[in-house]
This record gives C-alpha cells, structure tokens and sequence, in this order.
C-alpha cells in the first residue's frame, strides 16, 4: 500500500491570509490551497487579446472588465478562484467584509491548458453555473482554433456552441457584443506549442 501524502486543510481566514501575502496566486477548494502555475505566451495573449476586445466594446455600458488577477468567490462550493476574463456589472459586488474579492460575474473565459481544460470544463464549469447572476462562458483553446461558448437560456439550461474557423463572428448574448474568432488569435504562434 502506498501511503498517500498529507493534504493540509485551512480555513477561508487562513487562505486569505496566506494569499494576501503571497507572490503567486492560489485557488482554495474546501480548505485546499491550490497553486496555480505560469500561463504560456499564448495562454497570455488571447486572454489579453479577449480582455481588450471586450473593454472596448463594453466602455461606457455599465461594466466592469478583468483579466487574470481578480478573486472570485463561489460559496455554494466554497471555492475562490481568478478567472483569466471576467466580467462583472459596475457597481460590483463584493464578498462581505472583503474589497478585493467578487461574487456577482455575468461572462467568464478561462483559456484552456493542457493540465487545466478538463477542470475549466467540467468542475469548475459546475462550479460556476451555482453563481446566480452568471450568464456566459467561453472556453479559448490555446493549442488549436476552437472556441467553446456557453450560454445560459434558462434556469438548468445551457446552449452550447463551438468554433473553429478564424473567420466566424461569435456573438456574446449577455452583451450583445459579436467576436470575429481570428480576433481572438491574433498573434498566436501555434508552432511554438
């Protein structure tokens, strides 16, 4: 028998602590701490590519725009991630007693990675759907030109869609913002992957 190693559990206030002071940024699952690695070149900028796309065309709508470092609370599964593009209603709302941590997202983009896509499409996926206000979701394949778009059309109902021609126009219903897919990719080296 092989023994397993210890897994050390902490509580929301010690994660907090810990992450305030910390120079990497680290998901909390049920009392795990969960480093989260590096983004590649790619990985970077089609979520920067996503994120300009998206603050442009939502200036002056009543929304608000992050990329990469902003802390999202999901309590119903007591998880605390950063999503790579969210998009939240301005004014936002916070976790209580916090000023750095949001609860309320309507459109999530997470780019996928080999060691995470199977995680940003299904438990975190899950995750996400518990968030009352959350409306859209987009998986950006880092490796290939795939897109995978989610949209909620009802309570427990989702329409799925996906691409993988550069040339289509995405259309993100929450917003009514259209994507030309090759935005997305602009400047990506899949040669390099």
């Amino acid at each position: 028998m092989i023994a397993q190693p210890e897994t050390n559990h902490y509580t929301i206030d010690e994660y907090l602590e810990l992450e305030v002071a910390s120079d990497i940024r680290n998901e909390y699952c049920n009392g795990e701490i969960i480093p989260m690695t590096g983004g590649t070149p790619n990985h970077n900028d089609i979520a920067g590519n996503l994120y300009i796309l998206l603050k442009s065309a939502l200036k002056g709508k009543g929304y608000r725009t992050f990329y990469v470092d902003q802390r999202l609370w999901i309590p119903s599964v007591s998880l605390y991630t950063y999503p790579d593009v969210i998009v939240l209603p301005n004014p936002l709302e916070l976790q209580t007693g916090r000023k750095d941590t949001v609860v309320n997202p309507y459109f999530i983009a997470e780019v996928l990675s080999k060691s995470t896509q199977n995680y940003d499409r299904g438990e975190k996926f899950v995750a996400y759907r518990t968030i009352p206000t959350f409306q859209e979701y987009l998986l950006i394949d880092q490796y290939r030109i795939h897109v995978e778009h989610h949209v909620k059309t009802a309570a427990h109902q989702w329409l799925f869609s996906e691409y993988d021609d550069p040339t289509v126009t995405l259309t993100l219903s929450t917003f009514e913002v259209q994507i030309q897919i090759a935005e997305l990719y602009e400047n990506i080296d899949f040669s390099t992957v």
